[in-house]
Formats: structure tokens, sequence, C-alpha cells
């Protein structure tokens, strides 16, 4: 009978803790883009001459196309932190998709959601 490989339930319990607080600051950086998307704070061009107010609706637009890039990156940053979760919940957290290998936890503390150890994710560059 082959030993399964994973980590323990306490080193699981320990990457949780880490995703959990990466999680809480990413839906916190995405709120705050989606607030500021969203026009809550009231700084438009509405308030401003004419002169000024074509170049500041262009200078809003470009910022507001950055604004929703940031979000969908922060989105999918999200998504993968939630996906990270499940797999801590499935015991399949820290397991390299291509090797089934331990990725190791020096990786897994820098990048949590992490499914692919270092090698592997370099081969896949190439």
């Amino acid at each position: 009978m082959s030993e399964v490989v994973r980590y323990s339930d306490e080193e699981l319990q320990e990457f949780k803790e880490i995703i959990l607080a990466k999680l809480a600051k990413a839906q916190a950086e995405y709120d705050t883009i989606m607030a500021d998307m969203s026009n809550e704070h009231g700084n438009d061009t509405a308030d401003t001459s004419p002169t000024f107010k074509t170049l500041e609706e262009g200078a809003l637009t470009n910022g507001k196309e950055e604004a929703c890039r940031m979000a969908q990156r922060q989105a999918k940053f999200i998504s993968h932190l939630k996906a990270a979760l499940m797999r801590i919940e499935n015991k399949t957290y820290g397991i390299d998709r291509k090797t089934g290998q331990l990725i190791p936890k020096e990786r897994l503390r820098a990048v949590p959601h992490a499914t692919l150890s270092v090698d592997q994710k370099i081969s896949d560059k190439h």
C-alpha cells in the first residue's frame, strides 16, 4: 500500500491562516478599487471649468480602464486564494498537480495559492 503524501492537519491550519489573512487584504483592496471605479467619493468633472473638462474626462477614462484591469487581477487572485482554501478542506493543498509531490513550504508561504513547485512552473514556461 502506498503512503499518502500530504501536509499534516497542523500544517494545513498554518497555511489556512496565511491564506485567510491574504484573502482579507485582497478583498479590502478589491473593495477599494471598486469604490473608486464607481466614483463613490464624488470626484468627477462636474465641478470643473469647461476648459479642462475634456482633458479630465480623458484622464478619467484612462484611470477607470486601469482600475478595471487592477480589479480583474485582484478578483482572479481572490479566486485563486479561495480555491486554495478548498484544497485545504479537501486535504490536497500543497501537492504539485503535475508530480504529486509536496510543494516546499517556503514556496507555499510566499505564494499560498501555488499548485506547482518552482521547477514545474519553470518547465511549464519552456
